[in-house]
């Protein structure tokens, strides 16, 4: 199972990043525990400053902007 964190406000962006996320794993078959991160020190502490961020087993892999569909899936290969 893929531990996945989502950093970000809760704007727009960061909404459709996990449902992206959350579509593709479906998708894939692939087991995932999705979290929400809000707080603002947390999201420093992974040296994030554009929004959102995703977090795959502790590696960021991504910041700013809600990535591609063929992005995401290549996290789930």
């Amino acid at each position: 199972m893929k531990d996945i964190k989502v950093l970000g406000s809760g704007c727009a962006n960061c909404r459709n990043t996990i449902a992206l996320i959350d579509r593709v794993a479906k998708a894939k078959g692939v087991a995932i525990s999705l979290e929400k991160v809000e707080d603002i020190q947390q999201i420093t502490t992974y040296g994030i400053v554009s929004t959102p961020g995703v977090v795959i087993d502790g590696k960021v892999v991504h910041a700013g902007g809600v990535p591609a569909q063929s992005k995401v899936e290549q996290w789930f290969l």
